[in-house]
This record gives C-alpha cells, sequence and structure tokens, in this order.
C-alpha cells in the first residue's frame, strides 16, 4: 500500500543526486585549464615570459647571435638557424640555459645573456572608485597605494573594510584593510605588497548601500511615471496636430 509512496521518494533521491552531480567534463576542464592564466610566476623574485613579452638575447662568444623577438600567441619566438623555440613560463635563467642547449650542436662555446622586457602585468580594483578596472601592476606596489591610485569615491567608499583577494585554486587568501585607521594612526600592519593578478576591493559604506538600495526600489516607479508622461505628451501633440489640420481644412 506505501508502495507507490516508497517509488516517489527513490525518485526525489535520483533526481537530486543525477542534479546535484558535478559534470564529468567540467571538472575534467577545471582540473586541466580552469586554474588561471597558463603562466604564472612571481614577477618581482624572478620575471617570467608570458605572451606579449618581447626578450632581446646575444650570445657573448659568438656576436652574430643577436636579436629580439615578442612571444608569440602560441608562446613561441623564432631564432635565426633553429627555428620556432617555446619560451612562454620560463624565468630569464631557464631561457639562457635553454639557448644554450639549442645552439650547442652548431657552436662549440656560447653563453647567452637574455633580458625580457616586460609586456601586460595586471592587477584589478573593484567597487567605489573612479578608476575601477585592471591596472597595470608595476611591481614594489603596497595597498594603500593601489586604493590611492584607484581614487575612492568621497563619502561613499568605504576605507575601513577594504579587501585584498589573492585568488587561488587551493590557498585563496583574503585580507581586509581598515586603510582609513591606517591613515590615522600609521599603524602598517595590513599595508601589504600588492601582486600580480591581485584582486582590490573598495566596498560601499552603509548610507552608500541603503541608497543605492532605495535607488533600485524607486528606479521602476519612476520609469513608469515617465512613460506615461510621454505618452500624455504623445496624444496632446497628435491631438493639437489633428486640430489645427481640422480647421486648416474648414477655412479651405
Amino acid at each position: 500500500m506505501h508502495f507507490p509512496k516508497l517509488a516517489l521518494g527513490l525518485t526525489l533521491v535520483l533526481v537530486t543526486a543525477c542534479t546535484s552531480s558535478p559534470d564529468k567534463r567540467v571538472l575534467q576542464y577545471l582540473n586541466t585549464d580552469g586554474f588561471g592564466n597558463r603562466y604564472t610566476g612571481n614577477s618581482e623574485e624572478e620575471n617570467y615570459i608570458t605572451i606579449g613579452d618581447a626578450i632581446q638575447f646575444q650570445d657573448l662568444y659568438n656576436p652574430e647571435l643577436i636579436g629580439a623577438e615578442r612571444v608569440d600567441v602560441d608562446g613561441t619566438v623564432l631564432l635565426p638557424e633553429v627555428g620556432a623555440v617555446h619560451v612562454a613560463g620560463l624565468t630569464r635563467t631557464e631561457l639562457e640555459a635553454l639557448l644554450t642547449q639549442k645552439y650547442a650542436p652548431y657552436y662549440q662555446q656560447n653563453d647567452f645573456q637574455v633580458n625580457i622586457q616586460t609586456g601586460a602585468r595586471f592587477y584589478f580594483v573593484l567597487g567605489e572608485v573612479l578608476n575601477p578596472g585592471p591596472r597595470a601592476f608595476r611591481g614594489d606596489l603596497t595597498l594603500f597605494e593601489a586604493v590611492l591610485e584607484a581614487r575612492p569615491k568621497a563619502h561613499q567608499a568605504n576605507l575601513g573594510r577594504v579587501k585584498l583577494i589573492r585568488p587561488d585554486p587551493r590557498d585563496p587568501l583574503v585580507i581586509t584593510a581598515n586603510i582609513g585607521e591606517m591613515m590615522r594612526s600609521g599603524d602598517s600592519t595590513f599595508n601589504v605588497l600588492i601582486s600580480e593578478r591581485d584582486i582590490v576591493v573598495i566596498p560601499p559604506t552603509f548610507l552608500t548601500q541603503f541608497g543605492n538600495f532605495l535607488s533600485q526600489l524607486i528606479t521602476p516607479i519612476t520609469t513608469v511615471i515617465q512613460s506615461v508622461t510621454q505618452s500624455v505628451f504623445q496624444i496632446n501633440r497628435v491631438n493639437r496636430f489633428g486640430n489645427n489640420n481640422n480647421n486648416q481644412f474648414n477655412i479651405f
């Protein structure tokens, strides 16, 4: 007698399990390509090469081996005699060792020196600032400097709850810093260094949040009133124009 209820319960359990289980293709993608940029590193400790960078190289023993190449979209550069070489992700010392290896069959002795001209390095600033979005990362940048450079909005930015987010798939880091207190007391405990790809979020104050909430409530009503007003104006205009046409018709 209870079989229909039991069947229904099992069906619900199976449906829930099917809908909550992650897609295998999504998991496979996340495990292989879902951890951010392909070429990463700490450029302040030892700069690394990525797409868009330019490398300059020269061999101290063989003066003819000198040149400058920009890293292509596939992470390679085209070098004389050896052809395309994949360099993206390598540091300066790693590239020097790679060039020594590549040119060893052609020259008895070589000593390469490499210089990396960095292209795009970014961190991000979001929230109540005048200049939100990606910003060029130049290195040796503190959280305080990053916030000031983004120009927080007066009376709208909550400098007491600034967040520094360092994304990572396994060990993300979130630090909340009171920039206002830092300016008042000079305590630089939370004035940490910004790293490449960091996210700095300046949240709104409570009054700003309340004002935004009221604006979201009032905007639909205001939109309706404006639409009605425009419609009435157009109707009156059509009626006036029609009456003028009738008067002209009666005159002639």
